[in-house]
């Protein structure tokens, strides 16, 4: 039977291209390329979205951004599932929004928690979850982007140990994009294609051995 994975994450899943400002091809996104490496054998469905936090609210936003409260309503609406795959926190960094690694992970935590204990319809089975450290901020000569996360790259590059640490803590799978990926200067924050496309090549060892594939 075809397996199902949920990726859960902001404009680094949804596929935001700084260069352009526009969004990388299809093709290029990683939970496209962990697709087509996964072949038939599953089903990954995207669910990234520009500026969405752990937990937090973004009262600069005109949509609801704090991925706690909406994750819910997205569990329910592809269930069954197997496999949860969460890449969140670098909008948590935003001084505007959280400011602090230690509070991203604790939203990580809030998420885990909510998938466990969510009330799953027709009593399927809860899913596997797999926390994904996301590249570290990096130094950036953009002012607008280098302004919103003041401490951003200290802060971001605790992520990788204390999400570890978490995964440990609760059971769930952990990768660090770090080993794969690198945030480009261009805005210190996102993924150039080549970097987005090893995140998802990158992946595909863990997520078919949770997968049991």
């Amino acid at each position: 039977m075809t397996k199902t994975v949920l990726c859960y994450g902001d404009s680094l899943t949804w596929g935001y291209d700084p260069v352009s400002l526009r969004r990388h091809a299809y093709e290029d996104r990683w939970p496209s390329v962990l697709q087509a490496a996964l072949g038939a054998a599953a089903h990954v469905i995207p669910e990234g979205m520009n500026g969405r936090t752990t937990a937090f609210d973004d009262h600069l936003a005109d949509c609801d951004r704090n991925g706690a409260r909406v994750l819910p309503t997205i569990l329910q609406t592809h269930a069954p599932l197997d496999l949860v795959i969460i890449m969140l926190g670098t909008n948590d960094m935003k001084s505007v929004v959280a400011g602090s690694a230690f509070a991203a992970c604790q939203g990580i935590g809030r998420l885990v928690r909510l998938i466990r204990n969510h009330a799953w319809p027709f009593e399927f089975d809860g899913p596997d979850i797999l926390i994904i450290a996301p590249p570290a901020i990096c130094a950036t000569g953009n002012v607008p982007f280098a302004a919103s996360f003041p401490g951003g790259i200290e802060e971001s590059a605790k992520l990788a140990t204390l999400y570890r640490d978490l995964a440990d803590e609760l059971g769930c799978g952990f990768f660090d994009g770090n080993s794969v990926a690198k945030t480009t200067p261009v805005d210190g924050i996102h993924l150039d294609a080549e970097n987005t496309r090893a995140l998802g090549r990158g992946l595909e060892s863990i997520v078919r051995m949770m997968l049991g594939l």
